[in-house]
């Protein structure tokens, strides 16, 4: 057990806050972790909370709460802002590297998330493509044989954005006896694992993202949310896409233009949409684009498993205890 003295700025007990009550295990598995510590607390609030208790936390999981300079500047005894997973694009990392308060993330691929995800994006493609909504209401009207779907092999698959879930993705597609097409914006040899390179049948950088789409059957977004990202799937992108391809999207929901996705399967365009991640978190049930039978949608579980919840769980209970005591961090990738 580590020294009940802290060394985090305030007094002897070091506070953990997690942000809002979405993906609710995590502040389980983390409050298991350190049971034996009782000089770490861990708290959950509300969100709209969030601004009002910041003051008396020194590490904070964001989850989906947008962190902003007005937040941050609250954040009197912060000393790590960091994130369950990777995405933070909801902090203001230049208000907290003002205030010297350090963010980081937690590598997807320590804790299982990018194999998660990518199992997911498979998950996902295959409904689509087998019309799995069209299935649930033949089995409902007592009806055999119906749908015909389609098979995943012998597609071509573009992976729109080749990180550490397009690299896992990839993995697992070859399998499938697909042609993988991926972009990524540094194909440099110290970026990617040595594999990298022989799962990927044809490689390049953005600016071949409309030849890529125009030549795929499917479409797997997996990059990072950024100002230059936002809504990059939008209605250029769409036109390129082949007449009735597919579209899945396990990364973050932002990254597609709403009113463009929702157009282009009202035409028929697109054959179908499969999405872990939205526009907009909760999903509202009654959106349109929800009632279409060609889409699919799960509520960003992508990468929540067991394994990935409890190994995350101890990164971050491990961080705490690293931050009372005064310890090297281990397990996270500041980014500030």
């Amino acid at each position: 057990m580590a020294e009940a003295m802290g060394s985090n700025g305030c007094n002897t007990i070091t506070r953990v806050l997690f942000c809002g009550p979405y993906w609710p295990d995590a502040t389980v598995y983390t409050k298991d972790y350190l049971q034996n510590y009782p000089f770490i607390q861990v708290d959950e609030v509300g969100l709209e909370e969030v601004p009002d208790v910041i003051q008396n936390y020194h590490l904070c999981i964001v989850r989906n709460r947008r962190i902003d300079s007005d937040i941050i500047a609250r954040a009197t005894h912060m000393k790590i802002i960091m994130q369950n997973g990777v995405g933070l694009e909801g902090v203001d990392i230049g208000a907290a590297t003002k205030h010297n308060i350090k963010v980081a993330r937690i590598p997807g691929c320590t804790t299982g998330n990018a194999i998660a995800c990518a199992e997911m994006a498979i998950y996902l493609t295959l409904g689509v493509l087998r019309k799995q909504k069209e299935m649930d209401r033949a089995v409902n009207q007592r009806e055999l044989g119906t749908p015909a779907g389609e098979t995943i092999y012998g597609k071509t698959i573009f992976i729109l954005g080749f990180g550490a879930i397009g690299y896992e993705l990839a993995k697992r597609l070859r399998v499938f006896g697909v042609k993988i097409l991926a972009t990524k914006r540094n194909w440099s040899s110290n970026t990617l694992p040595c594999d990298a390179e022989v799962l990927v049948d044809k490689k390049g950088g953005p600016e071949h993202m409309y030849e890529f789409a125009r030549e795929a059957d499917i479409v797997i977004t997996c990059m990072a949310l950024t100002n230059e990202t936002v809504g990059i799937v939008d209605n250029k992108f769409l036109a390129a896409m082949k007449k009735g391809s597919y579209l899945v999207n396990i990364a973050r929901g932002r990254l597609l233009d709403y009113k463009a996705v929702l157009s282009h399967l009202e035409s028929g365009h697109l054959s179908g949409l499969g999405i872990d991640v939205a526009w907009m978190e909760p999903f509202d049930p009654r959106d349109p684009i929800l009632k279409l039978s060609n889409v699919l949608i799960t509520p960003h579980v992508a990468g929540i498993t067991e394994y990935s919840l409890r190994t995350a769980a101890k990164i971050v209970g491990d961080v705490a205890l690293q931050l009372h005591s005064g310890k090297p961090f281990t397990g996270i990738e500041f980014v500030n």
